[in-house]
C-alpha cells in the first residue's frame, strides 16, 4: 500500500493560520469578557433576591408563630384567619427560595468555568504577546573588530 505523501507546507498558509487561530484567542477572549460579566451580574440578583427572601422568611416564621399561640389560645375565626394566611404567606416564600437556589445552583458551576476560561485566554494572549515582542526585537548589530598589525 503506498502511502499518499503530504505535501509540504507553504509559509503563506502557516502565515494565515497563525492569524486566524489569534484572532479566533482574541473572539475567544471578549466573548468570555462578555459572559463572565453578565453572569456576574445575574449572580449579584440572584445573592440579593436570596439575602431579600431569607429575611421574608424568618419574620414570616415570627408571625406565623406567634399566629400560632394566638389561634390556640382564642380560636376565634379571624386568628384562624390570620394563622392561614401567615402559613400561606411562608409556603409562597419557601417555593420562592427554592427557585432562588435552583437558579444559583445552575449559575454558580458556569460561572466558574467561565472565569477559568477567561484566566485562560489571558494568559495565552500575554503570552504570545511576550513571544512576540521578543521575536520581533531588531537583531543587534556587531562591531568588526580592527585587526591587529603584525
Amino acid at each position: 500500500m503506498a502511502t499518499k505523501k503530504r505535501p509540504i507546507a507553504k509559509s503563506a498558509s502557516v502565515e494565515k493560520n497563525l492569524a486566524v487561530a489569534l484572532e479566533k484567542l482574541n473572539a475567544a477572549s471578549t466573548d468570555g469578557d462578555k459572559a463572565v460579566a453578565a453572569r456576574s451580574k445575574i449572580s449579584k440578583q440572584l445573592n440579593a433576591e436570596s439575602r431579600r427572601l431569607n429575611k421574608k422568611r424568618a419574620t414570616q416564621l415570627k408571625r406565623a408563630k406567634v399566629a400560632a399561640v394566638k389561634a390556640k389560645a382564642d380560636p376565634s375565626a379571624e386568628s384562624r384567619k390570620a394563622l392561614r394566611t401567615a402559613v400561606s404567606e411562608l409556603a409562597a416564600t419557601r417555593t420562592a427560595l427554592a427557585k432562588n437556589r435552583a437558579a444559583k445552583a445552575v449559575n454558580t458551576p458556569e460561572l466558574s468555568a467561565l472565569k477559568a476560561a477567561q484566566r485562560q485566554a489571558t494568559a495565552y494572549g500575554k503570552a504570545i504577546a511576550q513571544a512576540d515582542k521578543a521575536l520581533n526585537k531588531p537583531k543587534k548589530k556587531r562591531r568588526k573588530r580592527a585587526r591587529k598589525a603584525a
